[in-house]
């Protein structure tokens, strides 16, 4: 392996995630947190792009470090159109769908800011495993309704990492085995893994599937048409309820669920009834998707923020540990996931694909 220099840039709502690795190791790191204040000033997510990209280069100077040594940059992917999983090197098109997409994400800025670095130094800018993979089975987007298709909205790029980490520990090949792979956070997605490929998988984005902490989960149809159309609620505040208000926040009002313990230690019997009510929901969850290969799964794999809570994982573990041993890699370095892409690539361990 050469030593390969590696820029891995993940921007979020109000942070700029940058960390500079040597092959699969990191240099240095740092989470830019940004001024409320700051943000506010731009209208829509995608004038903050040379905001973004200052906020990089500042970390080069603070770092001292030369980005003229970089080999290639990868960018958190954003909400693109249905691609299957890989590497992907940052193109015009690409650049250009993210910068008049409608669909406001700060994700939309990774594959944007890493571009315009990698063309100031020369090199190729990748993106790694975007929301948007969609490798489901076309007999799992079917439902009842033609006209309602089942989507795959993702964690993706931690699921997939995961997913080989996991399969590392079984002493197998990610593209040999079958994993139940759920990343458990602020959403909640559950993916069922099929020889490397994620056949089904909730819409974790839009609220499908468990309820989380701020996600609603699946709900009675019947009941959540009425709720929309007896006119108390209009469209956004419906959406809001599935995807920012629900879950945690909607039944207790906080989405942390270090601080549903603390209610529970102080005896609040609904917060307890709450807490085992999502973990059952999540083991329910991975035990629909048992099936999909007829029960063959060689793990259960446990990941994000929720899986450090020992109690929390020993819930989901007792109603779900008949069907296949239960591994779990608590939080997420998406960091790593990213450099990791962009370093397969570089080793010719696997092609670039193109968008």
């Amino acid at each position: 392996m050469g030593n390969n220099y590696i820029l891995a840039i993940n921007p979020g709502s109000t942070s700029t995630k940058v960390a500079v690795f040597l092959n699969e190791n990191i240099l240095s790191e740092s989470k830019i947190s940004h001024d409320v204040d700051i943000m506010s000033k731009f209208d829509r997510i995608i004038d903050q792009k040379e905001f973004r990209t200052k906020v990089v280069m500042d970390f080069f100077t603070e770092n001292s470090f030369d980005p003229t040594l970089l080999n290639a940059i990868v960018g958190r992917g954003g909400i693109l159109t249905p691609m299957k999983s890989g590497t992907y090197r940052v193109n015009q098109e690409m650049v250009d769908y993210l910068t008049n997409s409608h669909l406001e994400h700060a994700s939309n800025l990774g594959a944007i800011v890493a571009d315009i670095i990698a063309k100031t130094i020369g090199v190729d800018a990748f993106i790694v495993d975007p929301v948007v993979v969609d490798e489901m089975d076309e007999i799992a987007k079917i439902t009842g309704i033609p006209e309602i298709r089942r989507q795959s909205l993702f964690h993706a790029l931690n699921q997939k990492a995961m997913g080989r980490e996991a399969a590392k520990s079984l002493n197998k090949d990610y593209k040999h085995c079958n994993l139940i792979v759920a990343h458990l956070g602020a959403g909640i997605s559950i993916g069922m893994h099929k020889m490397g490929s994620v056949v089904d998988v909730n819409n974790g984005l839009n609220g499908d599937g468990p309820f989380s902490p701020e996600r609603a989960g699946t709900l009675p149809a019947w009941c959540l048409v009425e709720m929309a159309t007896l006119g108390t609620y209009t469209l956004p505040d419906m959406k809001k309820k599935i995807n920012g208000k629900g879950g945690l926040i909607a039944h207790l009002g906080i989405n942390d669920l270090r601080d549903v313990i603390k209610m529970i230690d102080a005896g609040d019997q609904k917060a307890a009834l709450v807490y085992e009510a999502m973990a059952y929901n999540i083991a329910k969850e991975i035990g629909l998707l048992a099936p999909v290969v007829n029960g063959d799964v060689d793990a259960i794999v446990l990941t994000g923020g929720l899986a450090y809570n020992d109690d929390f994982v020993g819930l989901i573990r007792e109603r779900v540990e008949f069907i296949a041993p239960v591994l779990v890699f608590a939080g997420e370095d998406e960091m790593s996931a990213l450099a990791l892409g962009a370093l397969r690539v570089l080793e010719k361990e696997e092609e670039a694909k193109e968008w």
